[in-house]
């Protein structure tokens, strides 16, 4: 059987708030870890979310 394209990836705040996103990535397009910058309500303020695994 084929490996699936699409993986689930955690975000997790840098603010080390303990607030996280989950969302799907293309493992074969976008090799290099995810970095985005979103919305930590618990901060109150736009951080960057970097990918972890799911556990």
């Amino acid at each position: 059987m084929a490996k699936a394209t699409t993986i689930k990836i955690k975000l997790e705040s840098t603010e080390n708030t303990g607030f996280f996103y989950v969302t799907k990535k293309n493992s074969r397009t976008m090799t290099e870890k995810m970095v985005k910058r979103k919305y930590d309500p618990v901060a109150k303020k736009h951080c960057d979310f970097k990918e972890t695994k799911i556990k």
